[in-house]
């Protein structure tokens, strides 16, 4: 890691300092320049995002489809999660279960942590056994960027089907503000946090954001808790230099919700609210990141930023899983006591330049960067997993008697391994003439992963490496309207690339391509704007099954998806605001291969697990007068497969949510949220092949006032 820290650091050193010429500053995603106390919620196609590009490009110059979604509304929303506002967004959906840290995303026909990369502030941690458990809450958020499709030219594999990055609030200049907010609503949720920031001195600007919620929960025995802290200290060292420490802590204990069982392979609503769960059950996330960023604009046509980062999670995992109903003897049976912990810590530092030049006669900007993570990921359980109880332990439907984790399989340490990562990437954008303009990218990854079994003493090694590239076309029709289009390739491990076992370590990564064709507009005076994508992504070298031999594995599987997403954003007359959007996708198995009690069978022309085929969103807001806004939204989900054989599905639902705000006092305002406003039962994702339904929660309201001071 020093090898590459080092070199900036002297060159630093060494260079005079440059004069400052009062220009903004393009820098790479997570490196960016102090901004106003609060988050802009006008964010347009005009506005410069993190997402698609590092070049610091607005979305009507960026060949993609990209959206951002600001802090502010997030949360005047009621989204109380990352995941839930996101997939308010075009053609996202939620799919998470505890097991993944409930973060799981589907985009574009692909689903889980390896094919949707979830980033803080610009940066990754190496998704170990597929979980994700940071950030925690919406609080400390100033925006959410959201890129669709292929994007490891950017960010290396695991981004095929989208790239959500959640950039927290930042340090800021001027008199010291603070943002105080109380809540409570159903099921006992109770919030306390505090948002604050501000100048220290002439050099010195803050930023630091606390929120603790605890709630009972809408299940029995359904106790959660949550605490955050994010905070961030800017040294303008010149008018040219800064630097940038943070640190962020979440310490989570959610809810512990496995699912609902179907009865018959029918959901019965009398069960909604029951709790299967072990006595000693267990579900635990710790996360740290620590971050130091330098900017340096080091003369008007080169700047250099440098960002060195440690990474830290635990998580704990303790309960019997799987429920499984009878039919003939008319009994629910509790079975699958897993144990689950992991221990992962990542050290890492990016080195970008960011050169505007003349290439061919042309304007032209460049990045270019490298970047290295050495990651430790040490893995314990109760495998194999044999349970006390060789048929499942039987538990009453209606009166579940808690019980006790019973497993006859000891918890023990299971492997460690030790990543190292290393990529070299650039990206350019050319502009073609006054109307048309490319944007390219490269990219090279080098990975070394060893692993060490623990269980026998054994030891295996797989180095891996990744060729990505992209090149878009935009065309400007007017300073409003962009037409592009794009080329853009993936790459995904065949599993959570720091946990491959030895078996998937034979093998290569997965490979994706896409074609996008899209238009973006701001009309009406820019009060609104609307965007149309259309594309086309194949994924090959799917592990698919050896036919004839179930306990062998083949890399040669494909899958594909085509299809259209379109949003549409309003600022109406009498203060109304109307925010839309829609998306359709056809996914399918192309070629895949899947063993059925040791007969192969063709999984060919079947929809991939979790993927809806339409999704569909409505928010509309009103400014009833200065001090009171009210607004409504409605989220669509089309029905799903819970199984590869497409037999158990998930009904589409439809969930309505409302959102009241009234500025009392000039300092005070008090808020209400209303979810699932018409109680719809429905299934938000599924567990164990679709015999449990994770249900969304019931009808809830929660009340917030907030002070300013």
């Amino acid at each position: 890691m020093n090898k590459y820290l080092l070199p900036s650091l002297c060159l630093m050193a060494l260079t005079s300092p440059a004069q400052a010429d009062g220009s903004a500053l393009t820098l790479p995603t997570g490196t960016i320049s102090a901004a106003a106390s609060e988050a802009d919620d006008s964010i347009s196609l005009a506005t410069p995002t993190s997402a698609g590009s590092r070049l610091g490009l607005s979305a009507l110059e960026t060949p993609a489809s990209t959206d951002s979604l600001s802090g502010d509304r997030i949360r005047a929303r009621g989204d109380r999660s990352i995941q839930d506002a996101v997939s308010r967004s075009a053609g996202i959906s939620r799919t998470g279960t505890p097991g993944d840290g409930g973060t799981s995303l589907s985009a574009r026909g692909f689903t889980g942590q390896s094919s949707v990369m979830q980033l803080y502030d610009g940066n990754r941690m190496y998704t170990g056994m597929g979980t994700v458990t940071f950030p925690v809450d919406t609080w400390a958020v100033e925006r959410v960027d959201v890129l669709r499709g292929p994007a490891s030219v950017l960010y290396g594999e695991g981004a095929t089907g989208a790239v959500i990055n959640t950039v927290p609030k930042k340090p800021f200049s001027g008199e010291i503000e603070n943002h105080l907010r109380l809540g409570y609503g159903s099921f006992d949720r109770q919030q306390q946090a505090l948002d604050s920031g501000g100048s220290l001195s002439d050099t010195l600007s803050y930023r630091l954001n606390l929120n603790r919620e605890r709630s009972n929960g809408w299940i029995d025995r359904g106790d959660s808790s949550g605490d955050f802290v994010s905070a961030a200290l800017r040294w303008q060292a010149r008018d040219d230099l800064a630097f940038t420490l943070a640190h962020d802590y979440g310490d989570q204990n959610p809810m512990n919700y496995f699912g609902t069982p179907l009865i018959d392979g029918r959901l019965h609503k009398s069960l909604r609210d029951k709790n299967y769960n072990v006595r000693n059950d267990k579900q635990h996330y710790n996360d740290q990141w620590t971050r130091l960023t330098s900017q340096w604009q080091i003369s008007d046509n080169l700047s250099a930023s440098n960002e060195l980062y440690y990474l830290k999670a635990q998580r704990r995992w303790q309960n019997a899983e799987n429920y499984n109903f009878n039919s003939l003897g008319r009994q629910l049976t509790r079975s699958g006591n897993f144990g689950i912990g992991h221990q992962q810590e990542q050290v890492g530092d990016r080195q970008t330049f960011t050169f505007k030049h003349s290439l061919l006669g042309l304007d032209s900007q460049t990045l270019t960067g490298v970047d290295y993570n050495r990651i430790r990921f040490h893995m314990k359980s109760n495998s194999p997993f044999i349970d006390s109880f060789s048929n499942g332990q039987p538990v009453d439907l209606y009166h579940p008697a808690p019980g006790d984790f019973a497993s006859d399989s000891p918890y023990r340490d299971q492997f460690k391994t030790t990543t190292r990562q290393m990529s070299v990437f650039a990206e350019n954008r050319l502009q073609l003439s006054e109307r048309w303009s490319l944007v390219s990218g490269v990219r090279r990854d080098y990975v070394h992963i060893d692993r060490d079994d623990l269980k026998d003493d054994s030891r295996s090694d797989k180095t891996l490496i990744g060729n990505n590239w992209k090149a878009g076309l935009v065309f400007a029709v007017t300073p409003d309207t962009s037409l592009y289009g794009q080329y853009s390739t993936s790459t995904d491990g065949v599993g959570g690339l720091i946990s491959l076992s030895k078996s998937q370590q034979q093998f290569d990564l997965s490979s994706a391509r896409q074609t996008e064709i899209g238009l973006k507009q701001m009309f009406w005076d820019q009060r609104g704007e609307w965007t149309l994508a259309a594309y086309h992504i194949v994924k090959k070298k799917l592990l698919t099954d050896v036919p004839g031999d179930p306990d062998l594995k083949q890399q040669v599987g494909q899958q594909s998806s085509n299809g259209l997403e379109a949003s549409l954003d309003l600022q109406l007359p009498r203060a109304w605001q109307l925010q839309a959007n829609a998306a359709i996708v056809r996914a399918r198995y192309d070629d895949f291969q899947q063993d059925v009690d040791g007969v192969q069978v063709s999984r060919d022309g079947k929809r991939p697990v979790d993927v809806p085929r339409r999704t569909a969103n409505l928010w509309l807001s009103k400014a009833l007068d200065d001090d009171l806004r009210a607004g409504a939204g409605v989220r669509y989900v089309d029905a799903r497969y819970a199984d590869m054989a497409n037999r158990n599905q998930l009904p589409s639902y439809t969930v309505v949510d409302a959102a009241l705000s009234w500025k009392a006092l000039p300092s005070t305002t008090l808020g209400l949220q209303l979810n699932n406003l018409f109680d719809r039962q429905y299934a938000q994702s599924q567990y164990n092949d679709g015999q449990q339904w994770i249900l969304g929660e019931p009808r809830s309201f929660f009340v917030t006032a907030d002070y300013t001071f």
